[in-house]
């Protein structure tokens, strides 16, 4: 069924408190879809951020950010008071991560020690259900806060190598760190799933995001190591990345540990399975990042500083997805299968059943001149999701103003266009997906609002200056949702 929708991260929501949350701002911008006639709010992954504040980059695959909860919440349940909000009050057009991490997490403790969670009925119910992860997560984070929130890898051995002893030390001497952490992830979650729950009612489903790959600094990989390529003082031996290519001749070093797939088979892909089945639940669609990864992936030696030294090894393949939905029934899923696509690749996603993506701005590269490329719309299939850009893309009007001369006429004579506006550029592509045989149609808000690539979201393999952008509030209008409901309605997905 021919559905569309709009790419946002919840980060990215004009809320009060200087970042996106579960806020007012949320619900309104579900709000605004319903109006604009649009099936689909995707967003990044909610984790909790970690090295360079990338939600690809989580102290846990489990956990939750507590900068999502909202504020204006605590203060209805009296946790919080008015008067302790003013200084968290900034809203600007980027996320300021340095004034967060100075200043939101005083005020959640500070909820915390007034919320006398410990004795509230739903939330020990909540931490007995998710016990399987929480208990190492709040674990970790705590230990982790205790010695001045360095990575795992600098802490004491015995705690490296999760001596029991030593372990049962800490959960006596940090228990009320751990149940604040606790109660963090209980909240985020509470909130969120009162915002999923409130745009399924109004015909809006989710399309969540799940990375391929886990933090090396995170509890996936402290709780448990096993099935991690480690060595035996639990460093990496070998970490993830893509090889060097035309755009990059160091390739990009990403560092993630990488998954020790026959221990992983070995358990009948345990983690997986709760890793997946955890998704199903708080998304209705799940986009897996990085999915040829599953058929092979690159492997870097640990402590190389580019990706150049790095080779290709198999992974699990269809059988991780076969054993997945064998657990768990048919799950809705996205494979993201960018790139360079081998033809066992190519199996592995139609073995699977599983939509591909589609870039629009992949599809005029003057280095392919063949027209064949699979990113051209005339080529695209039913079972597809395009976009005219990911949050790893330059805009559409960015993207514009650095494409070759050539590339820029490609892309005019495609859409049998003479002029040179590049806002008309970006209408009559968005209109060119829309109107593509493709059963799911996503665009940037970026690029519906004809922004540039100061509100890029990410560059990837840099560090600094990503995953900043917001949306000015007064953005999402009545101009832009008529076109949104106009395009919609003429391209049949409604």
């Amino acid at each position: 069924m021919r559905k569309s929708g709009v790419l946002l991260s919840v980060s990215s929501l004009p809320s009060k408190y200087g970042i996106g949350c579960f806020d007012e701002a949320a619900y309104k911008f579900v709000d605004d879809l319903v109006e604009a006639k649009q099936t689909y709010w995707q967003i990044l992954p909610l984790g909790i951020t970690g090295y360079g504040d990338s939600p690809y980059q989580s102290f846990s695959t489990f956990a939750g950010n507590p900068y999502f909860i909202s504020l204006d919440e605590f203060v209805k349940c009296g946790y919080l008071k008015e008067e302790d909000l003013p200084e968290a009050d900034i809203c600007s057009d980027y996320v300021d991560y340095s004034y967060l991490y100075e200043n939101r997490y005083a005020l959640l403790k500070k909820a915390y020690e007034n919320s006398h969670i410990t004795d509230n009925e739903d939330f020990k119910a909540y931490c007995k259900d998710n016990a399987w992860w929480l208990e190492d997560y709040a674990l970790f984070m705590a230990i982790k806060a205790s010695y001045d929130n360095q990575g795992w890898e600098n802490w004491p051995l015995e705690l490296r190598l999760r001596n029991d002893a030593s372990l049962t030390e800490k959960r006596n001497e940090l228990s009320d760190d751990i149940n604040y952490h606790k109660f963090l992830q209980y909240y985020v979650w509470k909130q969120w799933y009162a915002l999923k729950d409130y745009a399924n009612s109004k015909g809006v489903e989710i399309i969540g995001d799940i990375p391929i790959y886990v933090a090396y600094d995170s509890s996936d990989v402290w709780g448990q190591p096993e099935l991690f390529q480690l060595d035996p003082e639990v460093k990496p031996t070998a970490v993830a990345g893509v090889p060097p290519d035309g755009f990059s001749a160091d390739g990009q070093l990403w560092g993630n540990p990488l998954y020790d797939w026959k221990k992983h088979k070995e358990t009948g892909y345990a983690w997986w399975i709760q890793r997946i089945a955890y998704c199903k639940k708080a998304y209705d669609v799940v986009r897996i990042d990085h999915f040829r990864g599953f058929d092979e992936y690159f492997s870097i030696p640990y402590g190389d500083t580019t990706a150049r030294n790095g080779h290709w090894e198999k992974g699990p393949g269809y059988d991780l997805f076969k054993t997945v939905e064998e657990s768990l029934g048919k799950i809705n899923v996205i494979a993201e299968d960018l790139g360079y696509l081998t033809d066992t690749v190519k199996q592995m996603v139609a073995d699977c059943g599983y939509p591909g993506m589609k870039v629009f701005e992949f599809a005029f590269d003057s280095r392919d001149s063949s027209g064949t490329s699979n990113y051209l719309p005339h080529n695209y299939t039913e079972n597809s999701v395009v976009y005219t850009g990911t949050h790893d893309n330059e805009t559409m009007i960015g993207w514009l103003k650095n494409i070759l001369p050539e590339e820029r006429q490609t892309l005019k004579d495609y859409l049998h266009y003479d002029g040179d506006d590049d806002a008309v550029l970006v209408d009559m592509s968005i209109d060119c997906i829309m109107a593509s045989v493709s059963d799911k149609c996503i665009v940037p808000m970026q690029d519906y609002l004809k922004l540039d690539n100061t509100a890029r979201m990410n560059k990837p393999n840099t560090l600094g200056n990503n995953w900043m952008w917001r949306l000015d509030k007064n953005a999402f209008n009545d101009s832009l949702k008529e076109r949104m409901r106009d395009i919609t309605v003429k391209t049949n997905r409604i």
